[in-house]
């Protein structure tokens, strides 16, 4: 899309903005009315303001004594003192009666703006929400935040403080224009003889100014993107020493940031300076032809007085465009990025006719799925296979052959490209996306932690659970011991991302947030990893706990017959835990289909299906012991595994390259 070279091309974006949101503006339109009426009413006070002086100057002034009258039989019959006086006293009512117009429309005119601006960025940011996995992968949260903040800011100073001053003093200069026509034509025609020439100087001088604000923006987008970049992997960048690395990139943006802000304040004063002067012999033009024509008595020295005050107020309006232009350029660029935001369409939305959907029994089938990220090369290809209620499938295979992706596709992050993916029988984008993921629950690799108490982080997995459900959901996932000794235990607010607690500690939280969540359908990626021997043993019988039923119709094995075995313990204190708690928290729902992807085939042995993904497709597919049978690519890596445990992370991907 072209993007906007002058101010002139900048305003129609600008009425787009308006345009876009009408909707908000008609809410206000008893105010709009209100601070029109008020600003009308100011521009009509204006045009009073010089005619004491005129009075001042004809009537009493310059009234030469037993000289003939002026014309105003109603001055005339005044004694003079009485007449100064009133004149005197007619200049503080009128400026008096305009500083309340001028407030009265100031004060409507921001609480307009602040509304409406406020509405605006509730539904950019609520925009921002829906839009798609693919494009909040590429764009960069710093950017999008100064657009959600500083750009929305920009719109709104530059509406309450720019464009309507603007407005009104345009309103001013044609008011005056036409009072000074009537006055005196010719002297009019002089007066504005030099708006030609500030015309043209503005079109020279915005186009400029408007890509350095462009150009601005940008660079602060990109200030905010590294800040938040930097600080949100403080721990990689203070670990790896990469402090200095990111200041100097942070100074060097804003030094160019500097720079186009002085390039824009430099070209805007300018055209203030040269308005100036343009203003300046203007007014002597004026001051040279009225008085010639007073001299002539063909004017008044009262009305050559009005004329000039006239002549500077509506000229004024120039001297402020030339001061707006850079913050109208600058909220051109503004409006530009907030409307490229709102005019994306999300690529995963629901779909016309979409309905909520029923309760799950789990049952979930890939029918020739692929997918691809964009136009590049597809990660996957054709994934066929079906998942019965209650079921544990475990996808394993190489780092970045599209286990993930696989999930997320049944969250519906993403749409596949090729192929359906059906829940019960049903393709899932006839469900509304919001009913869908409603009856999912997730624990991904690094589980997010919100800044907020630990309560409220498991709670958000069940807005509207109690106390009781969320300490059953915490115990259930071996989480309420190290909580309770925590400062104020469920009420300890946590630090951003949850960095004051362990990785181990995180997943356990993230996995009492999913099992307060009841959902048919569970998806655990990688929940294992990074965690050490004591934190992967807690959060294993965790998940056991979380996924215990999920095999239907007598398909769960017994994975661990041993009645002294930990799961077995584990078993007996949920027991215990159901009795206790009176039935208030049962757990998932019975039948719970879980999708397990993982790198430990120790963990994926315990799968009722074992799905291997190499090169986007699945290769091998069945049970463990099938699978150890069939003597494959899983076999090999699980014999490398169990022969090596500590190394095998290491030389996976080296034997399947054999």
């Amino acid at each position: 899309m072209a993007r906007p070279q002058t101010l002139q091309q900048s305003l129609p974006g600008l009425l787009r903005i308006v345009g876009r949101f009408w909707r908000y503006l008609f809410r206000e339109i008893f105010l709009i009315a209100g601070s029109l009426l008020a600003l009308f009413a100011g521009i009509g006070l204006r045009l009073l303001e010089p005619w004491p002086l005129k009075i001042v100057i004809d009537h009493i002034i310059g009234l030469e004594p037993g000289g003939p009258p002026l014309g105003l039989p109603v001055l005339d019959m005044l004694d003079p003192l009485i007449l100064l006086t009133l004149s005197a006293l007619g200049g503080v009512v009128i400026a008096g009666l305009r500083a309340l117009t001028d407030y009265g429309q100031t004060v409507g005119f921001s609480l307009i703006g602040n509304r409406v601006t406020t509405r605006v960025r509730n539904e950019l940011y609520r925009h921002l929400q829906f839009l798609s996995l693919s494009f909040h992968t590429q764009a960069r949260s710093g950017d999008l935040v100064i657009r959600v903040i500083s750009d929305v800011n920009m719109l709104r100073d530059v509406a309450v403080h720019a464009l309507l001053p603007l407005l009104a003093n345009l309103l001013i200069l044609v008011g005056m224009a036409a009072f000074m026509f009537w006055l005196q034509w010719e002297l009019a025609l002089l007066a504005l003889a030099t708006l030609p020439v500030f015309w043209l100087l503005t079109v020279r001088f915005s186009r400029r100014i408007h890509e350095a604000a462009r150009q601005q923006r940008l660079r602060e987008g990109a200030m905010a993107a590294t800040v938040a970049e930097s600080i949100g992997a403080i721990k990689v960048v203070q670990a790896l020493s990469l402090e200095e690395m990111f200041a100097q990139t942070f100074v060097s943006r804003s030094q160019q940031s500097q720079q186009e802000d002085m390039q824009g304040s430099r070209l805007t004063a300018s055209l203030g300076r040269t308005v100036d002067v343009l203003l300046a012999i203007a007014t002597a033009l004026v001051l040279w032809y009225g008085a010639w024509l007073v001299l002539r008595d063909a004017l008044s020295p009262g009305e050559l007085l009005v004329f000039l005050t006239y002549l500077k107020r509506a000229l004024n309006p120039l001297q402020d465009f030339a001061k707006y232009t850079g913050r109208l350029a600058k909220a051109a660029a503004a409006g530009e990025r907030v409307l490229d935001l709102l005019d994306r369409t999300p690529e995963v939305r629901n779909l016309p006719g979409a309905a909520g959907a029923p309760a799950f029994r789990g049952a979930v089938r890939f029918e020739k799925v692929s997918f691809s990220y964009g136009s590049s090369q597809r990660v996957l290809e054709e994934i066929e296979f079906e998942a019965q209620p209650g079921q544990l499938v475990a996808l394993v295979g190489p780092s970045g052959i599209g286990k993930s992706t696989l999930v997320s596709l049944i969250l519906r992050l993403y749409d596949p490209v090729q192929g359906c993916i059906k829940i019960d029988g049903r393709d899932m984008r006839t469900y509304t996306l919001e009913s869908l993921r409603a009856q999912m629950s997730v624990v991904l690799q690094d589980s997010l932690l919100f800044a907020a108490s630990v309560w409220d982080n498991i709670a958000y997995g069940a807005p509207g659970a109690t106390s009781e459900q969320v300490e059953a959901a915490a115990r259930l996932a071996n989480a309420h011991a190290f909580i309770q000794a925590m400062p104020q235990g469920y009420q300890t607010v946590l630090g951003e991302r949850g960095v004051t607690l362990s990785h181990g500690q995180r997943q356990r939280i993230a996995i009492a947030r999913a099992a307060l969540r009841k959902a048919p359908i569970l998806i655990l990626d990688e929940p294992t990893t990074g965690l050490d021997e004591e934190n992967e043993r807690a959060v294993i019988e965790a998940l056991e706990r979380l996924a215990r039923g999920r095999r239907s119709n007598g398909a769960r094995r017994d994975i661990s017959p041993d009645p002294t075995s930990a799961v077995a313990r584990v078993l007996a204190r949920l027991r215990k835990l159901e009795r206790t708690n009176n039935g208030v928290f049962a757990g998932p729902a019975q039948g719970c289909t879980t999708f397990l992807v993982t790198h430990d085939l120790q963990l994926a042995a315990r799968a009722d299906l074992i799905l291997y993904l190499e090169d986007g497709r699945i290769l091998e597919r069945g049970t463990h012991t099938e699978l150890m049978e069939a003597n494959g690519r899983y076999a090999l890596l699980h014999t490398l595994q169990a022969a090596t445990p500590d190394q095998a992370s290491l030389k996976e991907d080296h034997a399947l390259s054999h």
